[in-house]
């Protein structure tokens, strides 16, 4: 056939899909297999439980043998739904920025710190959260990968799978450089801001430094604020930074 290939047919199911929607496909046609290999481990959490009771002279073997299956059972049905879960920001069916700013505004406003959502910086990209507290200002971007793209640091340069992530690294860094430089001379105090990326899917082993900016798990990110104060600002200070932010950058919609 003019203009076609021999090795797909016409009627291929997965032509012009995207990669969420052919991920989503997947996981639902292997889900009979994913029960037949967790009865399986079931049954083997049985047998070896039942084993155990034996050997140490427990009483009840069938009783934690039953027991021991149900739990190994009910560990791969959380295990399962937590990789699929882990995958739902890049799927779009949830939104980082919402998570990561319920998890920033929980753990540190407690703290003295204050947190602006969906801020515009001046000449530069649009930031998801602007952190100021009495340890520093941090800018917090979010971003998501595909399950199977590994995110690490090889030397000094940042890797997104098998491409660099130079431009991604350099446009969080240029907009905290330009973010400081507008508070600094609005404020009349001199600031440095650090820039995070966290990080919702992907394979991320540890957080990652790299380029001049820092990825890590959204749940890690107030946890790296707090373990890694950045300057001391007192109340006045951090007051007056926080309503300069809010009257110079434009919030999104």
């Amino acid at each position: 056939m003019s203009g076609g290939s021999i090795y797909v047919t016409p009627d291929d199911q997965v032509h012009g899909l995207s990669p969420q929607v052919m991920y989503e496909q997947f996981w639902i046609k292997e889900a009979d297999q994913r029960r037949k290999a967790r009865a399986v481990k079931a049954a083997v959490g049985l047998v070896v439980g039942i084993l155990l009771a034996y050997r140490f002279d427990l009483p009840s073997p069938p009783v934690i043998g039953i027991a021991a299956g149900l739990l190994v059972g009910a560990a791969d049905m959380f295990w399962a739904w937590h990789s699929y879960e882990a995958t739902a920001v890049w799927r779009g069916r949830r939104r980082g920025e919402t998570i990561t700013g319920k998890l920033l505004r929980r753990k540190l406003r407690k703290h003295g710190y204050h947190i602006l959502d969906g801020r515009a910086v001046p000449g530069q990209a649009s930031i998801d959260h602007l952190v100021i507290g009495p340890g520093g200002i941090w800018v917090v971007d979010n971003e998501a990968w595909d399950p199977e793209t590994e995110i690490a640091r090889y030397g000094e340069r940042l890797f997104l799978g098998e491409k660099y992530g130079s431009k991604v690294a350099k446009a969080l860094v240029d907009a905290s450089e330009s973010l400081a430089g507008v508070l600094s001379k609005e404020s009349g105090i001199p600031v440095t801001i650090e820039p995070l990326l966290a990080v919702h899917g992907g394979e991320l082993r540890r957080t990652v430094t790299a380029e001049g900016l820092t990825l890590l798990k959204p749940r890690l990110v107030s946890r790296w604020i707090i373990r890694g104060p950045r300057a001391e600002f007192d109340g006045d200070q951090v007051e007056l930074l926080a309503r300069t932010a809010a009257r110079v950058l434009r919030r999104m919609s």
